[in-house]
């Protein structure tokens, strides 16, 4: 069987090809200057800094969250730095290499972003992505940063810890100095891809969060423009908001070679249990009101990744049986559920929750992060790793669970969870009383 990593990277791969399907042709300004091609907006004029204001490499959660009257004061306070080194040029935007990064006032989740850049010798920025550094712009002939890896180009992730994927350009595809590049960015959760003058230099690859890199990239944040050292110059500035489904094809892309699929998306052959509780419609198994249960797999795994698609009601629960025996609550005599729930579900419901309960946590166990789910009534896609005790959650691009359950001693109100530590089960769905969603559904074994 495939070793995780490869099953990532031809995952990647494979997303990258949907990417480049779509991939634009026309020139930068085919359409005159500062002006968008279709599906696209404008986040720079071309005749003033309007939608702008200034802040530099600082956390963006820390902002977001100030309150609305403490936020407009940092907000007004910088913007005498911003007419300061920013100004407009024949419909250029130019910094003279000093002062805060230009930012935009609206904030963005996923996205596909074009711009052109000309900068100058030893001139360094970069374009922070959600408020977080940085697709790289520098000088590829400076030796002294060749240390750093500035001779291998522009375009890559370069905040990326070392030996990351991302950090390096995959090739170096900058223009002389006195000559227009080109980019094109796309996030969908915090993976990112990067071409540079029409070359591809960055795959699929995870921004890392460079003030915490424990904590992944926040969902939303704006686009910042960062410059040191030497001016920048920027036009056609343009931005396209890229909706659930769109940003789910594009992370999940097709499942590679090694993966089957466990649902036939007509009726539940291959599944056990309590098979009532469900009806297949459209294409997905769907939780009928007022009967749950367990469902799960006939086939047992030990180490997998499993993919799968889902679709949550209003204060929706239902979660992932992993490792399940077969019998009981998985949530304790499996390895664990991995929790499936509605991110708004106090609102929804007007009951309180643990972290421990949050979608995507092991249930009891461990928190995952929130935030990052689609709206509701839209789908979701989740890839969920499991090697020996470890697990790991990606949701819509997003790594919000990665632990170790050996390690945890400590449970939710104090119930001990006795199959944590099972090497095998089958994979299934906690399903309770609400009309939840699966579809496209997927299991690869691993060694």
């Amino acid at each position: 069987m495939n070793h995780p990593v490869i099953t990532s990277q031809l995952a990647l791969a494979a997303a990258a090809a949907f990417v480049l399907a779509g991939c634009r042709t026309m020139e930068p300004t085919a359409h005159g200057l500062n002006t968008p091609p279709p599906g696209f907006t404008a986040l720079f004029n071309g005749t003033d800094l309007a939608g702008w204001w200034g802040a530099t490499t600082e956390d963006p959660r820390k902002y977001l969250a100030l309150p609305a009257e403490e936020f407009q004061r940092k907000h007004d306070a910088s913007l005498d730095d911003i007419r300061k080194h920013w100004s407009v040029q024949q419909g250029e935007l130019v910094n003279d290499g000093e002062g805060l990064f230009l930012t935009t006032e609206k904030n963005y989740g996923d996205f596909e972003l074009l711009t052109d850049y000309k900068t100058v010798p030893r001139a360094d920025s970069g374009i922070y992505l959600r408020g977080c550094p940085q697709v790289q712009i520098w000088d590829s002939t400076e030796q002294d940063k060749f240390a750093l890896g500035a001779d291998k180009g522009s375009g890559g992730l370069w905040n990326n810890s070392p030996g990351a994927p991302g950090k390096d350009p995959l090739v170096k595809a900058d223009k002389p100095f006195g000559e227009w590049n080109h980019v094109r960015v796309v996030m969908a959760g915090a993976r990112v891809w990067v071409w540079l003058n029409g070359k591809q230099t960055v795959n699929g690859a995870t921004l890392e969060n460079y003030y915490n890199r424990k904590l992944p990239v926040p969902p939303r944040g704006p686009i910042q423009l960062q410059t040191h050292g030497g001016e920048i110059r920027w036009r056609n500035l343009f931005i396209r908001e890229i909706g659930s489904d769109e940003a789910d094809k594009l992370v999940r892309g097709a499942d590679p070679k090694g993966f089957q699929s466990v649902f036939n998306g007509k009726d539940l052959t291959g599944w056990a249990g309590p098979l009532e509780c469900c009806a297949v419609k459209d294409g997905a198994i769907v939780w009928q009101l007022k009967k749950g249960g367990t469902i799960y797999t006939e086939a047992e795994y030990t180490n997998f990744i499993a993919r799968v698609e889902f679709k949550l009601p209003p204060g929706g629960n239902n979660g992932l049986a992993i490792r399940y025996p077969g019998h009981g609550d998985t949530a304790y005599v499996g390895m664990c559920e991995s929790q499936v729930l509605d991110d708004n579900y106090e609102k929804a419901t007007g009951e309180q929750i643990d972290p421990r309960q949050a979608h995507g946590s092991a249930y009891g166990m461990v928190a995952a992060q929130r935030g990052y789910q689609h709206p509701i009534g839209e789908w979701n896609y989740e890839e969920v790793t499991v090697t020996g005790p470890k697990i790991k959650v990606e949701l819509n691009g997003t790594v919000i669970l990665d632990c170790d359950l050996s390690t945890v001693k400590e449970f939710m109100h104090n119930s001990p969870h006795p199959g944590k530590d099972r090497t095998s089960g089958h994979f299934g769905f906690a399903g309770h009383n609400d009309p939840v969603q699966f579809r496209a559904i997927s299991i690869e074994r691993l060694n």
